[in-house]
């Protein structure tokens, strides 16, 4: 039997399909395929936090049903599944089962039931054990934690995976020394607030695990042998507090970059998302971290055009911009998602979308300086290497990978075999791109 998914959405989706992939494998007996026509199991694992997921969903379901084998089933899986339930089923009758977000563990029961739909918010699968399947030879995810308790006015997340748990570190220390056992020398581990890991266990381990958390968790994942670098996403900036940011500046397997969402960089608008901190105290923490790692790469997530944001609310943005200057940027026009606290406000204190574009497209433009600033900066600078990959162009071969502060590095020249650690000198930049060479 084939199966064929397609994963929308995060990090958090692409994990949560490589579980439903090892439990389709090794339980029920599928491989997999690229091709939905080929497909006895069709899955859309689906994404609520773009835009218009519900019309996108139900165009895709129609375009598998027209092209699906006779007897082939579909899936609708995720956080729109989470959402939407039974609906799903009511208004696209050729889907046979929906299974939700806080549900992946689920997965071998509902394909044997038509017309299923698993979406409890309350299930705890955080003790469960899922079989292991892996995309790349050197590099893995791993959960850490379920749900989010976060309340931020924008976010449908929590209404998708429920309240925020922890997985055991028993369960993590395991899969992690399996990791490191097949190869992999590289772990990135997720949460909706991977910083606030411990917050939470399952009822009968509290007591158990009452001491433990997030730092403490970097220290026993450090401790496996053979995995060679931790990173994590995201981390909460409300979490940032004096025990965290030492022990990432002080563990020498944890990566020296770091993703902190700003959203936006006035205090007053940060109080309407509910993110529960301040311009101020973001900057300062940053500006620690960046004390103790003069290495450190911070990237984050801006959100501009948020209902009654000013002008003088932009030019906040864009002063944290200035202040921290960020080495990756993922910035959007705010647009409102159904089951949040936004979407309620209708179109009060909406920001015309020729304003917003503008202020996105200033902000873009500014940070576009700054990243060709930081590119010249790095020249002649020697870093530790990753080999991820080798390619070619019609001149010569390339390998490529990553430094310690995620800086991809593109070496000319010569074929380096992937999984192996390479010092490389940066030559040049082009375009923001870096280049460099092998270091004997």
């Amino acid at each position: 039997m084939k199966l064929f998914i397609q994963t929308l959405g995060c990090a958090m989706n692409e994990r949560d399909s490589e579980h439903i992939i090892a439990e389709l494998e090794s339980k029920e007996g599928y491989t997999l395929t690229d091709e939905p026509k080929e497909a006895d199991l069709i899955l859309i694992n689906t994404c609520s936090v773009r835009e218009k997921p519900e019309r996108r969903l139900f165009s895709e379901i129609g375009q598998y049903t027209q092209i699906k084998k006779p007897n082939a089933k579909i899936g609708i899986c995720g956080c729109t599944a989470s959402h939407l339930g039974k609906e799903i089923i009511k208004k696209a009758p050729s889907v046979n089962f929906v299974l939700g977000a806080r549900n992946i563990s689920k997965i071998t029961q509902v394909i044997h039931q038509d017309k299923a739909v698993e979406v409890a918010l309350d299930y705890d699968d955080s003790l469960y054990a899922f079989e292991s399947v892996r995309q790349s030879k050197i590099k893995a995810l791993l959960n850490i934690s379920i749900g989010c308790d976060k309340s931020c006015a924008y976010c449908i997340v929590p209404h998708t995976r429920g309240k925020e748990i922890s997985i055991p570190p028993d369960l993590l220390l395991n899969e992690a020394n399996k990791l490191a056992q097949n190869g992999v020398k590289e772990i990135l581990l997720l949460g909706q607030n991977v910083n606030n890991y411990g917050v939470r266990f399952s009822t009968e381990l509290e007591s158990k695990y009452k001491d433990i958390n997030f730092p403490k968790l970097l220290r026993l994942l450090s401790e496996v042998n053979g995995i060679e670098r931790i990173r994590f996403t995201s981390p909460h900036p409300l979490h940032f507090d004096d025990e965290f940011i030492e022990e990432f500046a002080a563990n020498k397997k944890v990566c020296k970059s770091i993703h902190i969402p700003l959203q936006s960089g006035s205090s007053a608008i940060l109080k309407k998302m509910k993110r529960g901190y301040t311009k101020e105290w973001y900057i300062k923490r940053a500006l620690k971290m960046r004390s103790l790692m003069p290495e450190l790469t911070i990237s984050t997530d801006i959100i501009v055009g948020f209902p009654s944001e000013s002008e003088r609310d932009f030019k906040e943005t864009l002063e944290v911009l200035e202040s921290v200057r960020f080495d990756t940027m993922y910035s959007f026009i705010y647009s409102p998602r159904p089951h949040t606290l936004a979407h309620s406000w209708g179109e009060a204190d909406a920001i015309p979308k020729q304003v917003a574009q503008e202020r996105l497209s200033a902000l873009q433009n500014r940070h576009r300086e700054i990243l060709r600033e930081i590119a010249q900066g790095e020249i002649g600078k020697v870093y530790e290497v990753l080999i991820e990959n080798t390619y070619a162009d019609e001149k010569q071969i390339f390998s490529e990978g990553r430094s310690d502060n995620n800086r991809l590095l593109h070496i000319q020249g010569v074929k380096l075999n992937i999984g192996d650690f390479a010092r490389v000198r940066v030559s040049h930049n082009e375009g923001g791109s870096l280049y460099g060479e092998v270091l004997s």
